[in-house]
C-alpha cells in the first residue's frame, strides 16, 4: 500500500506568512537550531496570541499547562486540509463502507455525486498555528478527562498520555472535533466492564475494545492510497486501506484514553509498499500490536510480529528533536525523509536480538567519502532506494544499528542539489537469522537466465488453492463414475502448465475439480486430444449453479483469457467442465491458476534491468512468445528486475540462483 506523508515535507510552521522573513534564515542554518522548543514556541506565540490566553488558564494545574505546552511546541509542524476540498474523497469512503462496492466503484460513484477528488497540489491548506485556541482547550479538557476517568488511567503515565491521548490530530486531516462524539459511541463498550479487576490494565481495555469492533463488518482493500489522512469520520466508515484502520483505532483508543499509536514499516522488507499496524505500551513498557487488519488475534506481544522487517518506525505527535539535532547540518541538506522525523525507531522492539548492528567498509563503496558525510540505508521500492537509517562515515565504515534482515539494502548519500539520492554501494542482502551479509557486485561472467514472473509470490494465495485439485474424465454427466486424468500436487509457478496424461480411454465429459477450501479457483483449463494439439477441444460448458454467475463464474474458465477467474462462492465443491458432445481421448492438459497479472503474458513488452552499484540499468527488451522469457549472456551475481512495459506496476528485484528466480 503507497502514502507520501505530507507532513514531513511541506508542513512547516516556518511558512507562515508572519514569520516568512525567517525561511530564508532557517533553510540555512542547522536543525538544532530551528527544534529549540522555546525559539519554536515564541514563534507559535506571536503568529497566534490568542494561545497564549490557554496557558494562562492552566497556571494553577501543572498538568494541564505542561501538556499544553507539549501541543504548542509542535503544532507548528503541521497542517491539515482545509474544509470544502474533500467532499468527493470522503463520499467514496461513505460508499466503500455499505460493503456493496469495490473501491473503485465508490470512486466513480463518488465523483458523479460530487466531482472529481482534487488533487493534492490543489488542495487548500490551514496551518495548525491558526487554530481557534477554543478547539484546544476543548481537546485539552476531553483527553483530561478520560484519562483521570478511566480505572486503567493511573497506569498510564503523563508521557504516554501527552504522546498517545492528547494529540487533537493524527496527521495531515481536516481538523474537525472528535472527542466527545466518539466517548459516547464507544464507552457502552466498555461500561460493562467497570467492576473487572482487571479494567485497571490498559490492555485488557484495549482487548476487549478490539474484540467488540471486529464483531461488526469492516472492509479492507490495498487500493486506496490517499495523500490525506480521513480523519475521525473512518469510525463510522470502517473501511479503507491498513492505514485507514488504524486510525480508526487511534481515534477511538483515544477518545476512551487507552494511549495508542500507530507503527510502520516505511518499506517492507519483501514488497513495495509500507505497512502499518497498532500498538500500545503496558505500565511494565511492553509493547504490545494488534489491528482491523489483524482479524485472526487481538493483542500479541511485540517480539512475536511476524514480517520482514527491515526498520520499524514508531509515529508521534512530537518531532524528533534528538534525531534532529544528532544530525547537526543544514536542513536542505538532509533528506526530506530524516528533516522532520516525526517518529522514533523501534525496530529492536520487534526483532529483539535479530535486530543487527550492520557495518559496510571502505571497500564496498562504490566511490570515496569523506569522514563525516552522511550516509544512508536504504531498501528497495522497484528500481528506486528508499532511506530507512543514517549515520555518519567514519572514513572507514559506515555502521548502522537496528537492522532487521531477510531483506535488500543499499547505501546512498543525499543530493540536496538535485534533490535525489545517489547510491554509493553495491546492493547487499542480510540474513534474517545471522545477519550475515552478501554483496550483489555484478561479474564479467555471465549466464542465460529463464524467467517466469515480474514479482514474487507474495500476496499470490490462490496459487495454492490448486494443490490436490483434480482433473477428471468420465462418461457420466454426473460424474458419478470418472478417472482421474492428473492431479496437481505442488502450487504452479508459472502461468501456463502442461501436463502430459497417460490415460487410454475416451471421455464425453472432463473437468476441473478443486480441492476442499480451494473454493475451485483455477483461471484457464485446455483439454487436448494429443500433446502435439495447439488447439484445446470445445464443447459446452459445465459446472455447479452456484457457480454460474457473477464476474467470477467457471464460464471464465473456458473463455481464453488468463486474467479473468473462476471463484466458486463456497470453499468446497467448486468445478469447471466441458461437455465434449462425443467420447474424446485426452492427451495433454494446459492449466492456468487464478493469478493476480504478475506472471510473464504473451505479447506483453518486458525489460531487464541489472543493478549497477546501487543503478538500475537497462539489459534488454523482448516481446514474450510464450509464458516465458529468455535472456541471454546476464551477468552472474546480479540483482535483477523485470518490467513490464505493457501493463502492470508490481515488480520485484530478484536473483537468479540454481535456474530459478529467487525474490526479495
Amino acid at each position: 500500500m503507497k502514502l507520501m506523508k505530507m507532513k514531513n515535507t511541506v508542513v512547516l510552521m516556518i511558512v507562515v506568512v508572519a514569520v516568512a522573513t525567517i525561511v530564508a534564515v532557517f533553510s540555512a542554518v542547522s536543525c538544532s537550531e530551528h527544534t529549540d522548543k522555546e525559539h519554536v514556541r515564541d514563534m507559535v506565540l506571536a503568529e497566534n496570541p490568542g494561545l497564549k490566553g490557554i496557558l494562562e488558564l492552566y497556571q494553577e494545574d501543572s498538568l494541564k499547562y505542561e501538556a499544553a505546552l507539549f501541543l504548542i511546541d509542535n503544532m507548528g509542524y503541521y497542517q491539515g486540509a482545509d474544509s470544502g476540498e474533500l467532499n468527493s474523497m470522503y463520499k467514496a469512503y461513505e460508499i466503500f463502507s455499505t460493503g456493496r462496492y469495490t473501491y473503485r466503484q465508490a470512486l466513480d460513484s463518488a465523483a458523479k455525486l460530487c466531482g472529481k477528488p482534487k488533487n493534492v497540489k490543489d488542495i487548500v491548506w490551514k496551518a495548525d498555528v491558526d487554530m481557534d485556541p477554543g478547539f484546544l482547550v476543548s481537546n485539552i479538557e476531553w483527553a483530561f478527562k478520560v484519562w483521570r476517568e478511566q480505572p486503567w488511567g493511573k497506569n498510564v503515565s503523563f508521557e504516554q498520555f501527552c504522546e498517545y491521548i492528547l494529540p487533537y490530530r493524527i496527521g495531515n486531516e481536516e481538523l474537525i472535533p472528535w472527542r466527545e462524539k466518539l466517548y459516547y459511541q464507544f464507552m457502552p463498550i466498555i461500561e460493562k466492564y467497570k467492576n473487572d479487576p482487571q479494567i485497571e490494565n490498559p490492555t485488557f481495555a484495549a482487548h476487549i475494545v478490539l474484540d467488540s469492533l471486529l464483531r461488526a463488518p469492516f472492509y479492507f482493500t490495498g487500493e486506496m492510497a490517499t495523500s490525506v489522512r480521513i480523519g475521525p469520520r473512518i469510525a463510522d466508515w470502517r473501511g479503507g486501506s491498513c492505514l485507514d484502520l488504524c486510525d480508526m483505532l487511534v481515534y477511538i483508543y483515544r477518545a476512551l484514553g487507552i494511549p495508542c499509536g500507530i507503527e510502520e514499516l516505511p518499506m517492507r522488507g519483501n514488497n513495495n509498499a509500507p505497512h502499518f499496524w497498532n500498538f500500545l505500551v503496558d505500565q511494565h513498557g511492553q509493547t504490545w500490536y494488534f489491528s482491523m487488519f489483524y482479524w485472526w488475534h487481538r493483542l500479541l506481544k511485540a517480539e512475536v510480529y511476524a514480517d520482514v522487517y527491515g526498520k520499524v518506525f514508531r509515529q508521534r505527535f512530537s518531532l524528533n528533536r534528538d534525531m534532529m539535532d544528532s544530525l547537526r547540518m543544514p536542513l536542505d541538506s538532509v533528506h526530506p525523509v530524516f528533516r522532520y522525523p516525526f517518529f522514533e525507531d523501534v525496530t529492536r522492539l520487534y526483532a529483539t536480538d535479530k535486530a543487527f548492528t550492520l557495518s559496510v567498509g571502505k571497500q564496498h563503496l562504490a566511490r570515496d567519502i569523506r569522514a563525516g558525510e552522511v550516509v544512508y540505508i536504504c531498501m528497495s521500492d522497484r528500481y528506486a532506494w528508499k532511506p530507512v537509517g543514517w549515520t555518519r562515515y567514519d572514513g572507514s565504515n559506515a555502521v548502522f544499528k537496528d537492522c532487521h534482515g531477510g531483506t535488500i539494502y543499499c547505501l546512498a548519500v543525499y543530493d540536496a542539489a538535485n534533490d535525489k539520492l545517489a547510491p554509493v554501494s553495491s546492493p547487499f542482502s542480510v540474513g534474517q537469522e545471522n545477519g550475515k551479509m552478501e554483496f550483489y557486485d555484478v561479474q564479467e561472467e555471465t549466464e542465460d537466465v529463464v524467467l517466469l514472473s515480474k514479482f514474487g509470490m507474495l500476496g499470490e494465495f490462490f496459487l495454492g488453492r490448486m494443490v490436490n485439485g483434480v482433473f477428471e474424465g468420465s462418461n457420466s454427466p454426473s460424474f458419478k463414475q470418472k478417472d482421474t486424468l492428473f492431479l496437481i500436487r505442488a502450487t504452479p509457478d508459472r502461468l501456463c502448465t502442461v501436463v502430459k496424461t497417460d490415460s487410454s480411454k475416451a471421455y464425453r465429459y472432463v473437468r476441473y475439480y478443486g480441492p476442499a477450501g480451494g473454493y475451485g479457483n483455477i483461471s484457464e483449463a485446455g483439454f487436448y486430444s494429443s500433446v502435439n494439439d495447439t488447439m484445446p477441444l470445445a464443447g459446452k460448458i459445465l459446472g455447479p449453479e452456484d457457480g454460474a454467475t457473477g464476474d467470477h463464474s467457471y464460464f471464465n474458465v473456458f473463455d481464453g483469457h488468463t486474467d479473468t477467474s473462476y471463484d466458486y462462492p463456497f470453499a468446497d465443491g467448486g468445478w469447471a467442465g466441458l461437455d465434449l458432445g462425443e467420447r474424446k481421448h485426452i492427451g495433454k492438459i494446459v492449466y492456468t491458476p487464478r493469478n493476480r497479472d504478475n506472471f510473464v503474458r504473451k505479447g506483453d513488452l518486458y525489460e531487464l534491468l541489472v543493478c549497477r552499484e546501487g543503478t538500475w540499468v537497462p539489459f534488454a527488451r523482448q516481446i514474450a512468445t510464450a509464458d516465458s522469457l529468455l535472456f541471454q549472456g546476464v551477468p552472474k551475481h546480479a540483482l535483477l528486475l523485470l518490467r513490464d512495459l505493457s501493463r502492470g506496476e508490481a515488480e520485484r528485484l530478484f536473483e537468479y540462483k540454481d535456474g530459478k528466480q529467487v525474490y526479495w
